[in-house]
């Protein structure tokens, strides 16, 4: 089982690919070479491969990273199931997840849900859903500051607050406030559920 992220970016017209793009880049060259895990095509959409554990922690940096940069964000689907067949990349390969992902991303254009996800369990797919929904709230209106922290954060969870307040240039004591405006509690909660949840399809 593999999970597979389709998404592409908001309000991208307005800005220059070079803003996000390499960005991007950087953070999922860490899933291996492109094309075959991951790739960026016309011009702001995306897939990227990885592990089913690392799905939504995956998804919700990415979120952060775009949203890092003014008046951006992002639209993800993400799939979870088989892979049927290698293609020469991610975008030419097939299977359940990839079927998945992209049904989401397109079912999600039309509403005003920026993620969503597709297990082929339609039980935990509700739940999950549902809960992503209600997050999507909050992390839909992270300002710069908060999706820059989010990134830090969630892409280190052992940096300490020191580490993450000398990062940022900024006071120990500036570092928590920002974290509870962005609701690492929350975000962390819905981590675990949904590590508990991947075990259990």
């Amino acid at each position: 089982m593999i999970a597979i992220i389709t998404g592409d970016i908001i309000n991208s017209e307005g800005h220059h690919a070079s803003e996000w793009i390499d960005t991007l880049k950087q953070y999922f060259s860490r899933f291996g070479p492109s094309p075959m895990n991951w790739e960026i095509y016309r011009g702001d959409e995306f897939q990227l491969k990885v592990t089913q554990e690392n799905a939504l922690i995956t998804a919700i940096i990415i979120k952060a990273l775009i949203k890092s940069i003014k008046d951006l964000d992002v639209r993800m689907g993400i799939g979870i199931g088989l892979e049927t067949y290698i293609g020469s990349g991610v975008s030419e390969s097939n299977g359940p997840a990839y079927q998945r992902s992209g049904r989401k991303l397109e079912s999600i254009k039309d509403g005003k849900v920026n993620l969503s996800i597709a297990t082929g369990n339609e039980f935990y797919d509700r739940i999950l859903n549902l809960m992503l929904q209600l997050s999507l709230d909050f992390m839909d209106n992270w300002s710069v500051v908060s999706a820059e922290i989010m990134v830090l954060v969630l892409d280190d969870p052992k940096a300490s607050r020191k580490e993450i307040a000398k990062k940022l240039g900024i006071k120990q004591s500036a570092v928590s406030q920002r974290l509870k405006r962005a609701r690492l509690d929350l975000v962390l909660d819905l981590l675990d559920y949904y590590e508990q949840v991947i075990k259990e399809i």
